[in-house]
């Protein structure tokens, strides 16, 4: 029996959208996703020039990332609930307006500080915005189509990500770096035409009490002071009065949002969820393994640039084949579940991605084919087989009713794996010579991801049932 059968009143009429209808609603997500997928992977890529033209200090780059990846981590759970409650293509859209309103910020910011301010405001857009896509998708396409759809989503979502980086490489060759945000605008306009016209509002879940934002507030202070530790921690050190402040405020703050979590009627984060092993094991699998991906996105531009002296245009082409081969995998691998149940994909995705993780640690030749290539196309093998399997297990795992929080529990725990990935950055790399400690982050990242597959074997599977939330 599944999960969503078993919730209290029980589960309602399973729809099924027409093709034309489902067109729509991929093409909005995907469009929607794509964007703040970008704008996460091409700012890694054009980092180190953006520092220059804004005379950015080594911490004020982390923050360009952080500023983003905090707001988005800890408000998409809230941005979830908000679906649930609100409507899911109303939450979707008001967060593509914050999005493209915060793009436009970013594209005129004057310095860094300004840009790290309104990457921010992109962050709290995105959290509406993407736990919304994937609720979309699972509320209305049927189980027995959802699997493919959401494998769907992953490989076209993959190659916006992957081609994001090489044609903001190209916009600031030809103009500046600032037109990467500016791009967005376009693409939010017609984000907003086709959901108007085309894709079906989601009928509200009544509220069983006010939203918690005294949860998303303790949320946001304790990652934003876990954060501002671990940044800080490298160029100061862990004996530093300011970093164990921030450390030991942002483990007080995270320890109360879970005691208010258990305790609160109507979370953030409905704890009940975690009764199940597989949906603890998968977001287990993915706070492991996206916080060693995330590490390498960020530092593999540095290494490239600084230390392989790739042009810009090299450097963001470089993952190209991360793009072609999740676009070749993730619809294949989004019917695994079906033949061989979510296991075996999420047990054997990670273990080749941590191979491919390593070899960056290695490197034999400044050349690409012979040095960087290798890597690139053995993590991408692990990542496409990973995905979708992922994706749609933690989805199935909580049930319909429960999608949009589902979504925003996942999509956070990424997002939360990468913020604080990238803030370890500068304890392991002290002398803010990031492309330089690219072997030590490698060898980092292929351990946690190990780590992530263990947890797959171990949990993943384990149970049919999922307690309600």
């Amino acid at each position: 029996m599944r999960g969503d059968d078993l919730l209290a009143g029980g589960a309602p009429p399973e729809r099924d959208c027409h093709p034309r209808e489902g067109r729509a609603i991929l093409a909005v997500t995907i469009l929607g996703s794509a964007m703040t997928f970008i704008d996460g992977s091409v700012v890694n890529v054009v980092l180190p020039e953006m520092r220059r033209a804004l005379h950015a200090s080594p911490a004020q780059a982390q923050w360009v990332v952080e500023a983003y990846m905090l707001f988005l981590a800890s408000l998409l759970l809230v941005g979830g609930a908000l679906g649930d409650r609100w409507g899911r293509r109303r939450v979707f859209v008001l967060g593509t307006v914050i999005f493209a309103a915060a793009s436009a910020a970013c594209g005129l910011a004057p310095t860094a500080w300004m840009l790290i301010a309104s990457r921010g405001v992109q962050g709290i857009g995105a959290a509406l915005l993407v736990p919304g896509s994937l609720a979309l998708i699972s509320t209305n396409f049927s189980r027995d189509r959802r699997g493919r759809a959401i494998g769907t989503w992953a490989s076209v979502t993959s190659i916006a990500a992957g081609a994001g980086p090489v044609i903001g490489a190209w916009l600031v060759e030809l103009l500046s770096w600032r037109w990467i945000f500016f791009i967005n605008l376009p693409a939010a306009a017609a984000i907003i035409a086709i959901a108007h016209w085309r894709v079906p509002e989601s009928e509200p879940r009544p509220a069983s009490g006010p939203l918690d934002w005294p949860g998303a507030t303790l949320a946001t202070a304790g990652l934003f002071a876990l954060v501002l530790g671990l940044t800080e921690a490298g160029p100061r050190g862990f004996d530093n009065l300011l970093v164990i402040g921030s450390l030991a405020a942002g483990t007080a703050s995270l320890t109360a949002f879970l005691a208010l979590e258990a305790t609160r009627q109507g979370p953030m984060v409905p704890l009940t969820l975690f009764g199940s092993a597989t949906f603890s094991g998968a977001n287990l699998l993915t706070l492991f393994l996206y916080a060693g991906l995330g590490a390498i996105m960020f530092v593999l531009p540095f290494n490239l640039i600084e230390i392989r002296h790739y042009s810009l245009v090299q450097a963001s082409s470089a993952m190209l084949p991360f793009v072609i081969v999740m676009f070749a995998l993730s619809r294949w691998a989004g019917g695994l579940l079906d033949r061989y149940g979510p296991r075996l994909p999420l047990t054997v995705g990670p273990a080749i991605a941590a191979v491919g993780v390593a070899l960056f640690a290695l490197l034999p030749s400044p050349g690409y084919v012979a040095g960087v290539l290798p890597a690139v196309v053995v993590m991408s093998l692990g990542m496409g087989v990973t995905v979708a399997p992922l994706t749609a297990t933690v989805m199935s795992a909580a049930g319909e009713r429960n999608a949009g929080v589902a979504s925003g529990i996942n999509n956070a725990v990424s997002r939360v794996a990468t913020l604080l990935s990238v803030a370890c950055i500068g304890v392991i790399v002290r002398d803010g010579r990031f492309g330089a400690g690219l072997p030590r982050v490698a060898w980092m990242a292929a351990g946690l991801a190990v780590l992530g597959a263990s947890c797959a074997a171990v949990f993943v599977g384990r149970d049919e049932r999922v307690p309600p939330a």
